[in-house]
């Protein structure tokens, strides 16, 4: 199976329209009708838009699979929205200086040795 085909695929298990799917990504609704009707694939700089909009990993999207197993390799990615909750505590770490960057992993050390101990 192509990727344009597992796109199609998770865009109906989605219940997605093609319409829907290019407001999301910002792609062209001309280009997703390319991929299905010249059977092309999207440029390598939108798989990781598209995995994040249909939530899945690029293994799955570009392999089929979900990583798991021993025959395949787990990610050692993890993709989320800078514009989420935890996009934004993130990028408020990165604007932090290397001293209180190191503070705060301290912390959150300490918050999960503690929530083990309970």
């Amino acid at each position: 199976m192509t990727i344009s085909e597992r796109i199609f695929e998770l865009l109906d298990k989605r219940g997605m329209s093609q319409k829907e799917f290019s407001e999301k990504t910002g792609i062209a609704q001309s280009s997703i009708s390319d991929w299905k009707r010249k059977k092309t694939n999207p440029v390598s700089e939108k798989i990781l838009i598209i995995c994040n909009v249909l939530d899945v990993t690029p293994y799955e999207l570009l392999g089929g699979t979900d990583g798991v197993g021993s025959r395949s390799n787990p990610s050692d990615m993890i993709l989320i929205d800078k514009n989420s909750e935890y996009g934004s505590a993130i990028m408020d770490f990165l604007a932090l200086d290397r001293g209180n960057q190191g503070r705060l992993l301290g912390y959150l050390k300490a918050l999960t040795e503690m929530r083990q101990d309970s």
